[in-house]
């Protein structure tokens, strides 16, 4: 019929319940598994025998014993650098993500129709906004 012997013998034969006839499914090894894949810490080559796996606590107990600076970063020190990253900025009212700043009040704002509230806003309420945001502007 145009298939080859090697396609057949490839393919499997399940019957499926809900189905009236045997159903044909591939039996193709998936892509991201290594069919000759061994774990080197289960039955591997006599090297990998010798290698042996540490825990968390078996690794945070020798890093303690190697001389460390100050300065160094390790996993007991929540000091970390800067991100490069910079900080997401959130509108003053609604709490949107902000694109803008008013010129005026220096209060941050998302949608641009965000913009003739806050000039509607009472200075006292601006200056409220921006005592929230522990920003240091002060307003005329």
């Amino acid at each position: 019929m145009g298939i080859s012997t090697e396609a057949r013998s490839e393919n499997k034969v399940v019957p499926s319940e809900f189905s009236t006839g045997p159903v044909e499914k591939a039996a193709k090894p998936l892509p991201f598994k290594d069919p000759n894949f061994v774990h080197s810490g289960h039955g591997g080559t006599a090297a990998a025998k010798n290698m042996t796996w540490k825990n968390l606590k078996q690794i945070l107990a020798s890093q303690r014993t190697l001389p460390w600076q100050l300065n160094d970063p390790n996993y007991f020190s929540t000091d970390v650098p800067p991100p490069f990253k910079p900080a997401k900025k959130y509108s003053d009212v609604p709490g949107l993500l902000a694109n803008h700043t008013d010129p005026q009040s220096k209060l941050r704002l998302g949608p641009v129709e965000e913009f003739s509230y806050i000039r509607r806003l009472p200075s006292e309420v601006a200056t409220g906004h921006l005592a929230l945001r522990k920003a240091s502007s002060i307003l005329p």
